[in-house]
């Protein structure tokens, strides 16, 4: 079944060309199901895109989702227009009073600071504690991925000497998790960030277990099984261009930019890169909704009381 989003959010159009299914409310209201609630906290600046990018992943589901999109109170997006995001979000605020089966948190450009000096950081604190009651499963991605590691277990980030920026080849640590059903024993994510979480930290907690690893780049995808939390560090949502836009954005601003490895054909940033990891990234998504829905209590309202 289709994801439920606004048929005005820009995504909508953009879902329908690809081939997604999408549907409006009038459609979804037909159906006698109770749809998974899943909420998307967008910290990144072109939340559109970002929006996207989330939506297809999560759209791709057999199941009926409706897509919440979520965003910071404490923060004015310098981005997004004001139009647009009084239109299609709400503020975390407005809806901590709500259960969700899963939740999102992306990444946000603000790795290079200490958590602490975040201007919105109290708010992230407030947001995490808050997924442990009103949460079945939550997905944290890069910078989001950190920021809960660190909130929930201490584990620190470490700045790397120079940007981690390409598509790498990863190993599939854990054959037999559910959320790496599928998984080729050998594949490739993008990586786009300044920092990192060592293999070393993850190791003195107990309740973590590493799923996905690169040789190059180290830990990308970290399971917490008691907390039902994902952390993952690289970039299984990009697009296929994400990477190029990332790098001409920093030429053209005359920032010092390596070009991203293993990803234009021949090193010729001309030639268009092709998407060598579309196929599992629609798996991770699609296993992680799948077991939202074996998991979660049938009863949104019954998520985080144990019944």
């Amino acid at each position: 079944m289709p994801i439920k989003i606004p048929d005005t959010l820009p995504a909508f159009q953009t879902l329908v060309h690809e081939g997604v299914r999408v549907m409006t409310e009038t459609v979804a209201i037909r159906q006698d199901i109770r749809p998974l609630q899943i909420g998307l906290l967008n910290l990144m600046p072109n939340k559109i895109k970002t929006e996207v990018q989330m939506a297809r992943l999560v759209g791709a589901s057999p199941l009926q989702v409706e897509l919440s999109l979520v965003r910071v109170g404490g923060h004015k997006a310098k981005n997004t227009s004001e139009d647009h995001l009084l239109a299609f979000y709400e503020t975390w605020d407005e809806v901590k009073h709500r259960k969700f089966d899963g939740f999102i948190i992306t990444g946000a450009p603000v790795e290079a600071l200490d958590f602490e000096d975040v201007t919105y950081w109290g708010e992230m604190k407030q947001i995490l504690d808050w997924t442990v009651t009103n949460v079945h499963s939550t997905l944290n991605v890069c910078w989001g991925a950190m920021a809960a590691i660190y909130h929930f277990h201490g584990v620190p980030k470490h700045p790397l000497a120079e940007k981690a920026f390409g598509v790498y080849r990863h190993h599939n640590r854990k054959p037999s998790s559910v959320y790496l059903n599928g998984f080729s024993d050998d594949f490739q994510i993008p990586v786009s960030r300044w920092t990192e979480v060592r293999a070393e930290d993850i190791a003195r907690v107990p309740e973590l277990e590493i799923l996905m690893e690169s040789d190059e780049t180290g830990v990308c995808l970290v399971q917490e099984k008691a907390g039902n939390r994902l952390y993952i560090f690289n970039h299984v949502e990009y697009d296929s261009t994400s990477l190029a836009d990332e790098y001409f954005r920093d030429v053209n601003a005359g920032v010092p930019i390596k070009m991203p490895k293993n990803y234009f054909p021949h090193n010729d940033p001309s030639i268009t890169p092709q998407n060598r990891w579309r196929s599992h990234a629609h798996l991770l998504f699609g296993n992680w909704i799948n077991e939202i829905y074996q998991t979660t209590p049938y009863a949104v309202e019954s998520i985080g009381t144990g019944g």
